[in-house]
């Protein structure tokens, strides 16, 4: 089945080349980006996170990284004691909810 399947796809690809459907396409001919923060995901979730961010949807496990980021540092601006103890409680939130949504993308993806 999967040689049947792999010539599908490259009669296809011949097809949508004949047609030029594959001329001037976005980065036709640079190379490929380098995205390292890539490297340790497999490619269809990459290609999907990709996708995502270009029509602006990002995924919840994103957005509660980058306000973690942001609690983390302004607690190390503070300096009054029941600010620092608020600002405590937040990243702890902050962090049970971000592992919350880590867990539920990895209970997705198996």
């Amino acid at each position: 089945m999967t040689d049947r399947f792999q010539s599908l796809a490259e009669r296809q690809i011949l097809k949508a080349r004949a047609e030029g459907q594959l001329d001037n396409l976005e980065g036709q001919g640079a190379p490929l980006p380098h995205r390292p923060e890539e490297a340790m995901v497999d490619a269809a979730t990459a290609a999907g996170h990709r996708m995502m961010a270009r029509a602006g949807a990002v995924p919840p496990e994103l957005v509660l990284r980058k306000e973690l980021q942001a609690a983390r540092a302004a607690y190390a601006s503070l300096t009054d004691p029941a600010e620092k103890k608020a600002a405590m409680a937040r990243i702890a939130d902050l962090e049970l909810r971000h592992n919350i949504a880590m867990d539920a993308r990895k209970a997705f993806l198996r």
